[in-house]
């Protein structure tokens, strides 16, 4: 029988820890696919611009009534173990939904964002249990993974659509899922790590819920995911309808959008490293958001230059959010009552976005009222980067 030894142990430790990063490919591909063939579902299942709103909307109403419930799963069967499960869901029901007609296809979407929902609040925990000394750092990474997965999606969600029809531009993300699943399997068959014990460790005194600086997380949180799934569900269409760009380049800006992203996310942990004051990244990550709404608004003609703005402040955006959940989260069951508050209330905020922006521009007959509410949301997140992020000694 093989032995192992101690590096060859520590080594196969550090690749099992690092599958943390890989369930983060799965976290987005099947909400980011559904953006540009929405006008394709739309006309399939005689869906209007509101209905397509609320379509790419419901996986985050799911995030927000399932985030809550989390960490009573993960206390109940182990976190490893839930995040499992998870991706088992979410595999079945991305690879179901689309074949499943109107109902289906709702009930489907449903599940889905249940499912990754999981993902969203435990990963995040995770890390910062495996990668305590470098909790920015690692979600930096966790947040490029995220980001890689959902550009690659967006990029082949339309040449899918094209070269057989939307439905399997949607299901084929289910085998990602599985695939990751697999990989993830071993964390669940061996005894689950526990973070190092602190004075804060336990049940926090006060509820996260009456916590002033728990709702100022939240608060970011929801606003730069609120732009997010904007950009996500309805860039293409207002590219369509403002700059006279073309469904194919469209599916590419978005890609860019992702790309852009993943260089967000990974460089503005460096604005994040000091231990009580992220001022300067929460603000840094925000402003690049207002900035592209603001250009799109007033020169949508260069949206692929929007694009590039926007992919910047939303990659940054996202790692700022979760690195203030796991910063401001003080020991382990606090930090995932954190992470489930901020993400529960967050994306009941950001559920609005896309429902709102449809029912807006349906009623406007444009996008100029649309972009200049969601500009005014993008710097109130700036003013709130600068309360939240203040020393918290």
């Amino acid at each position: 029988m093989a032995v192992l030894t101690e590096p060859m142990a520590r080594e196969r430790s550090s690749l099992i820890t690092a599958t943390a990063f890989v369930v983060a490919l799965s976290l987005r591909p099947a909400l980011t696919a559904v953006g540009p063939v929405l006008p394709r579902i739309g006309d399939a299942l005689h869906l209007g611009e509101a209905a397509q709103g609320l379509l790419g909307t419901l996986p985050l109403l799911a995030f927000a009534v399932a985030s809550p419930l989390v960490h009573l799963a993960s206390r109940r069967f182990g976190t490893e173990r839930a995040v499992f499960v998870s991706l088992l869901v979410l595999a079945a029901s991305s690879a179901i939904r689309p074949y499943a007609g109107q109902t289906g296809l709702w009930i489907g979407t449903a599940v889905v964002g249940a499912a990754i929902a999981v993902g969203n609040v435990l990963v995040p925990v995770i890390i910062k249990r495996d990668y305590s000394a470098h909790v920015s750092r690692a979600t930096g990474i966790y947040t490029a993974f995220i980001t890689g997965g959902a550009a690659i999606a967006s990029i082949l969600a339309v040449p899918i659509a094209d070269a057989v029809d939307w439905r399997l531009s949607l299901a084929v993300w289910g085998g990602l899922a599985l695939m990751v699943a697999v990989v993830w399997l071993p964390r669940t068959l061996s005894p689950e790590p526990m973070p190092a014990a602190t004075a804060d460790d336990e049940t926090p005194p006060v509820s996260v819920w009456r916590q002033p600086m728990a709702w100022l997380v939240t608060g970011f949180m929801g606003l730069q995911s609120t732009s997010f799934y904007l950009f996500v569900n309805w860039l293409p269409t207002i590219e369509i309808s403002t700059g006279g760009v073309s469904e194919r380049a469209t599916g590419l800006h978005l890609f860019v959008f992702q790309v852009f992203g993943l260089i967000g996310g990974l460089t503005i942990p460096f604005l994040l490293k000091h231990p009580t004051n992220q001022r300067a990244g929460l603000m840094t990550a925000s402003t690049p958001i207002f900035l592209a709404l603001l250009g799109l608004l007033f020169a949508p003609h260069l949206a692929i230059v929007w694009a590039v703005v926007g992919g910047l402040g939303q990659g940054a955006g996202l790692v700022a959010a979760l690195s203030l959940i796991s910063l401001r989260g003080r020991g382990h069951h606090e930090t995932t009552q954190l992470s489930g508050m901020a993400q529960a209330v967050g994306y009941t905020l950001a559920a609005a976005g896309p429902v709102v922006a449809g029912y807006l521009t349906q009623v406007t007959g444009g996008w100029r009222t649309t972009l200049t509410v969601f500009a005014v949301l993008a710097a109130t997140q700036v003013t709130l980067g600068f309360v939240a992020g203040r020393d918290n000694r």
